[in-house]
């Protein structure tokens, strides 16, 4: 598959092809992305992830959910991977969703705010033209102030990508950035990883960015 040179991006028209499922709905729910998504760090082994589907109403769809979180892993890595693991638990569902998060070790690695931000349309792009109906739920603040100032730029960036796309995108960094409850998180940790009720905040700012809607449930 070939993508389009760093740098770029592209006008996108979303694809019409995802539909939701008539008669019984068998709903897989597919999260990929990196530490945050697998939930590191906190001692419950929740995440925000089962948080989240813990409190997804369901009634009319059956929802089977895998999260596919991995630690250390940026937006390439993410790019290179979730069609290969995907695939399989998608094998007998009849409506695809794909939930992403990715970009605080885009950050730490260093890489430039122009290639993550084409490594997440990539994705958007590819899942839309698949049928794949896509939810973005972007990056929280860390305790580091400068890996936060490059933070706030792939935010915007990644909202920026969603918008164009008409793709819901959860701004994490801004409702966290100060929040005493999230920082004395970090504070207990490693700076990085929030325990249980920093990802309880995660879920709630999920749950209430149109989720429910999102899932037509």
């Amino acid at each position: 598959m070939s993508y389009p040179q760093y740098g770029s991006d592209p006008e996108f028209t979303p694809s019409a092809e995802f539909q939701i499922a008539e008669g019984d709905r068998e709903v897989g729910l597919c999260f990929v992305g990196d530490s945050l998504v697998a939930g590191l760090g906190d001692p419950k082994a929740l995440g925000w992830v089962s948080r989240v589907v813990a409190r997804t109403q369901n009634s009319g769809a059956e929802l089977r959910s895998y999260n596919l979180g991995v630690s250390g892993e940026t937006s390439s890595d993410v790019l290179g991977r979730w069609h290969t693991e995907t695939a399989p638990r998608w094998a007998t569902c009849n409506e695809r969703r794909l939930v992403i998060g990715f970009g605080t070790h885009d950050v730490m690695q260093g890489m430039t705010t122009a290639r993550s931000r084409l490594n997440m349309a990539n994705i958007l792009d590819d899942a839309s033209t698949s049928g794949i109906a896509t939810f973005v739920v972007g990056p929280p603040p860390t305790s580091d102030h400068e890996i936060n100032q490059r933070l706030e730029v792939l935010v915007d960036a990644q909202a920026d990508v969603c918008a164009r796309r008409r793709v819901t995108y959860v701004d994490c960094f801004r409702p966290l950035l100060g929040h005493d409850q999230w920082q004395s998180d970090l504070a207990a940790g490693d700076g990085f990883h929030p325990g249980q009720a920093g990802y309880g905040l995660i879920a709630w700012l999920v749950l209430h960015a149109g989720w429910q809607d999102w899932l037509s449930l």
